[in-house]
């Protein structure tokens, strides 16, 4: 790498004529009618493709008006509710909703028992992958290492140049199995060699599920609770898919519609979702929350609590954004149906962890931050708790390093990109090509020795 301070001077020079010559006039926008964000002046995303997949519900229709109701989540028009309901015993999530994203309908047991065998059978690195890949350059930033993990998966592949759907859906579901092991084992190089920590690489049994792997493969002693795994399994559920119009999702149709191989395009979409815009809100709560604690002796204390909100959304407070993270959603109104279904099993583990007192702080900030926001600001629909505002302390609850809440958040949504490539793959006519209004004005060429 160069030394930055010898370029800094040019450097700030550059970025300021950048800058300069890079800026739009905002009311530019409005005359030309743009749709900033692919979004209406309203928040509704403007309609770029159809899709069977999944769906969100955040508005009903009433009278002939749009009003705003309890968020819904459907996977191939099933109430997220009742997959989660229909778990009986034991059962876990995962596997079972990953088949119905993948391939369109609920399993029967027998088809089920065979894609839990086919995920098993694909959790397999190629030899010394770990070490001269993972191991090679450690890094803090596990979502870079996620994706070039990936990218260099490409590279052992030899069915890379096929392009028959069966090939592409093999891709998909291998990448699915070995996601875990990519995640925790770059998590586990970084530890080791960056901070310094112990070095243990478990392999992952065939016959637990992912949240399991993923819970015995990150700890040293490889132990869990029932109730760990099943929480962890849950949150994976709810964050597998999400109605198809989110940033690395679109991102996965865009780059599969010019053709391009599975590996790549999972990259792109690891590299959207790795935008702290889109992945990283858990970890931005996790930092509120710490604030909070440090400013508001009791989570029972309302008016002290509602006192340090409002210094948050008046930028006095935390980081002076104005923002109170996992509140609010780019498509919900009154309620976000993973935080809800959510919230249940928080609560569960959070009683058998001792932390009831944090679950307070969590409580008492749901129930009076939309009343802040909305005395502060002016905003056009209901303002709730997204499930973002609890992963994160699940995940502090489970032990898992902070490091990893966006890559696991990776292990999950890998099941929908995957599906919604085969949809595009399956449905596709064109490459996705948005248009771009210009505002160039056409200038006269100036010789070098006169400019």
């Amino acid at each position: 790498m160069s030394d930055y301070a010898a370029i800094e001077k040019e450097a700030r020079i550059f970025t300021e004529e950048c800058v300069t010559n890079n800026r739009v006039d905002p009311a530019l926008f409005a005359k030309y009618n743009i749709k900033r964000g692919l979004r209406d002046q309203d928040g509704k995303g403007v309609l770029a493709g159809i899709t069977n997949i999944s769906r969100i519900d955040a508005f009903e229709e009433r009278d002939g008006k749009q009003v705003p109701c309890d968020g819904k989540l459907w996977y191939r028009g099933y109430n997220v509710y009742d997959l989660i309901r229909g778990l009986r015993g034991k059962r876990y999530a995962f596997e079972e909703a990953a088949y119905l994203l993948l391939l369109g309908d609920l399993p029967n047991e027998q088809q089920l028992e065979s894609f839990k065998e086919c995920l098993a059978k694909c959790r397999d690195l190629p030899t010394n992958f770990v070490r001269d890949v993972i191991m090679k350059a450690p890094s803090k930033d596990l979502m870079n290492s996620l994706t070039r993990s990936v990218l260099t998966l490409a590279s052992y592949d030899d069915d890379i140049g096929k392009s028959d759907l069966q090939t592409q859906l093999e891709q998909c579901i291998k990448l699915i199995s070995v996601f875990p092991m990519l995640a925790v084992y770059g998590y586990h190089a970084y530890h080791y060699y960056e901070c310094d920590g112990s070095m243990y690489i478990h392999r992952p049994r065939p016959e637990l599920s992912t949240a399991e792997n993923l819970l015995q493969m990150l700890r040293p002693d490889r132990q869990y609770t029932d109730l760990e795994a099943h929480v962890l399994d849950i949150a994976l559920l709810l964050h597998m898919e999400h109605g198809g119009g989110n940033n690395s999702t679109f991102t996965t149709r865009v780059v599969t519609s010019s053709g391009s191989d599975t590996y790549s395009v999972i990259a792109a979409a690891l590299s959207s979702l790795k935008g702290p815009k889109h992945g990283g809100a858990n970890i931005k709560v996790m930092h509120m929350m710490d604030d909070v604690r440090a400013h508001v002796a009791d989570p029972t204390d309302e008016d002290a609590m509602r006192d340090y909100l409002r210094k948050i959304v008046d930028r006095q407070a935390f980081d002076q954004k104005g923002l109170i993270y996992g509140m609010g959603h780019a498509v919900y109104s009154l309620s976000d149906p993973r935080a809800v279904v959510f919230k249940n099993f928080v609560h569960q583990l959070a009683d058998a962890k001792g932390r009831d007192r944090d679950f307070e702080y969590y409580n008492t900030i749901e129930r009076l931050a939309p009343q802040v926001i909305a005395e502060k600001r002016h905003i056009y629909k209901g303002v709730s708790a997204n499930v973002d505002f609890y992963s994160g302390f699940v995940y502090d609850m489970l032990g898992i390093p902070v490091e990893l809440y966006t890559p696991i958040f990776a292990v999950a949504r890998i099941v929908g990109w995957s599906a919604h490539r085969m949809e595009e793959l399956v449905n596709m006519d064109k490459i996705i090509r948005p248009a771009y209004q210009s505002i160039m004005v056409p200038r006269e060429y100036v010789p070098l020795q006169d400019r």
